[in-house]
C-alpha cells in the first residue's frame, strides 16, 4: 500500500462528518477526522509532521473555509498530536490524564539512534491541553451531537478518549482501533483493553474511524479481543516455561495474526502481559525501552519500519 503524503483523503462518512484516511497506517501514519458546524469545525487529532499535518489542513479547507475551534486528542501520543500547533486558536481537549504526558513528551524530538531515526519531523512546537475530560463531554457542532468519551482502562494509554456521533453510529477511536497493523497496548493495559472493547464493539458504531488503517466497522475490536486473548495464551505458557518475552515473541513464527503489520508489536505487548501476570495493576509503567528494543530485534535489530 502507498505511503505517499498525497494519497492521504478526507472522506466523507456522514453528514458534516469526514474521516481523514493516511495510507499505509503503519507507525506514525495515523487518521484524524473533523466535524462541521454552523460557524466552526471541531478536528479530531493532528498527525505525525509538520507536512502531515498540513496536508491535513488543506485538505480541511477544500471542504470548508470555517475556522478550527476545537481539537480533540484521542490521546497523547505524537503521532496524533504533533500538529497541534499549526491549529493556532483552538481548545485543544484530552483525557485528564494525557495533559501531563503531553506537556513532557510532545512534540517528538528527533533520535538518531531511536527507533524510527529517518522520519522528517519539520518545524512542531508544543501545545498543551486547556480542556481535559474524564468521563463524558458533549459538543455540539451544529446540530451534530459529539459525545466525547473517556473509555475507562487503561487500554492503549492510561487516558484514551473516543469521539461517538451517535446520530450518525460514526466513532473516532483513536488507537483503540488499528485496521490492518497489530494492536498496541504496551502504554496500557491488556485487561482494560479487552474490557474496553467489549463496551466499543456494544456501541454498536455502523462506521469505526480506526487511529490507523481503513475504515472500518465494530467488528474491529472482535478481532481485538482475539488478538489479545492469543497474547495472554502465548504469555501464559512462555512465562511457565521461563522464557522472556522476546524469546516468545521468535518462537511463534506463523500464527493467526501474522498478517498484520508491526507484527513486531507483538513482543510489546508480551511485556505487558507479563507484567500483568505478575501482579503490576494496569497501567502502571513498565520499562518502554526494552519494548522498543525488542521490538528492534524481532525486526531484524533495525529500526522500525515507518514512512512518516
Amino acid at each position: 500500500m502507498s505511503t505517499d503524503i498525497r494519497d492521504a483523503r478526507a472522506t466523507q462518512v456522514a453528514p458534516g462528518v469526514y474521516a481523514y484516511i493516511q495510507p499505509d497506517g503503519g507507525w506514525f501514519i495515523n487518521n484524524c477526522g473533523f466535524v462541521l458546524g454552523d460557524d466552526s469545525v471541531l478536528v479530531v487529532d493532528s498527525a505525525a509532521t509538520e507536512a502531515r499535518t498540513s496536508a491535513f489542513r488543506e485538505a480541511l479547507t477544500e471542504v470548508t473555509p470555517l475556522p478550527v475551534r476545537l481539537l480533540v486528542n484521542t490521546h497523547w501520543h505524537t503521532d496524533h498530536t504533533n500538529g497541534n500547533s499549526q491549529f493556532e486558536g483552538a481548545s485543544v481537549i484530552a483525557h485528564e490524564a494525557a495533559r501531563e504526558p503531553m506537556i513532557e513528551h510532545v512534540p517528538t524530538q528527533p533520535d538518531p539512534n531511536g527507533p524510527f531515526p529517518g522520519v522528517e519531523w519539520g518545524t512542531l512546537h508544543s501545545t498543551r491541553p486547556n480542556i481535559t475530560v474524564t468521563d463524558s463531554l458533549t459538543v455540539w457542532a451544529g446540530e451534530t451531537r459529539c459525545e466525547i468519551r473517556g473509555v475507562g482502562g487503561p487500554a492503549h494509554t492510561t487516558g484514551d478518549l473516543v469521539v461517538w456521533i451517535p446520530d450518525h453510529g460514526v466513532l473516532f477511536a483513536g488507537d483503540l482501533a488499528f485496521n490492518g497493523q497489530a494492536p498496541l497496548v504496551s502504554a496500557g493495559s491488556i485487561s482494560g483493553s479487552l474490557s474496553v472493547y467489549a463496551d466499543l464493539q456494544a456501541l454498536g458504531p455502523q462506521v469505526v474511524v480506526p487511529g490507523h488503517g481503513e475504515l472500518c466497522g465494530a467488528e474491529i475490536f472482535a478481532s481485538h479481543i482475539d488478538y489479545l486473548t492469543f497474547v495472554m495464551e502465548v504469555a501464559e505458557a512462555a512465562r511457565r516455561e521461563g522464557r522472556t518475552p522476546l524469546e516468545a515473541a521468535r518462537s511463534l513464527d506463523e500464527h493467526p495474526f501474522s498478517h498484520l503489520g508491526d507484527g513486531e508489536r507483538i513482543v510489546a505487548n508480551l511485556h505487558r502481559a507479563y507484567a500483568e501476570l505478575d501482579g503490576v495493576a494496569p497501567g502502571s509503567p513498565i520499562d518502554l525501552l526494552a519494548t522498543r528494543v525488542d521490538m528492534m530485534a524481532l525486526n531484524g535489530g533495525k529500526g522500525l519500519t515507518c514512512h512518516a
